[in-house]
């Protein structure tokens, strides 16, 4: 999904000069993603769900769970899960996720750009 989302993202900026995407890398560098909005949220006075931000985290294996467990620790929301959940996601506690971090799954690209685009 990240080299899709990339060829149509990479190069756009904001107003302001700042990307519109920064691939931070595979899920073992999250610590850095996490540490880069941490310090935007901080310079900006604002929180990290404050920012206008879009994570996805794809194929939630071992390394991907262990993000989300850290971003729901911090009270992340709004974070795209998918293709699909894997089998320790029952329907109660997926339930538990999107009432209280808005967890969204993936869907088709064009559709996901287009929600991360307009902050859905």
């Amino acid at each position: 999904n990240r080299f899709i989302h990339s060829d149509k993202l990479l190069g756009q900026t904001l107003k302001n000069g700042m990307p519109r995407i920064m691939d931070m890398g595979q899920c073992n560098d999250s610590y850095s993603a996490v540490v880069v909005a941490t310090e935007l949220a901080k310079a900006l006075n604002c929180t990290v769900n404050d920012l206008p931000l879009s994570l996805a985290l794809s194929h939630l294996e071992q390394k991907a769970a262990a993000v989300l467990l850290t971003l729901l620790n911090m009270g992340v929301k709004n974070i795209r899960l998918g293709p699909s959940l894997p089998a320790y996601v029952t329907p109660n506690v997926l339930q538990v996720l999107v009432d209280n971090y808005d967890i969204k799954p993936t869907g088709n690209v064009a559709d996901d750009i287009k929600n991360i685009m307009q902050g859905k």
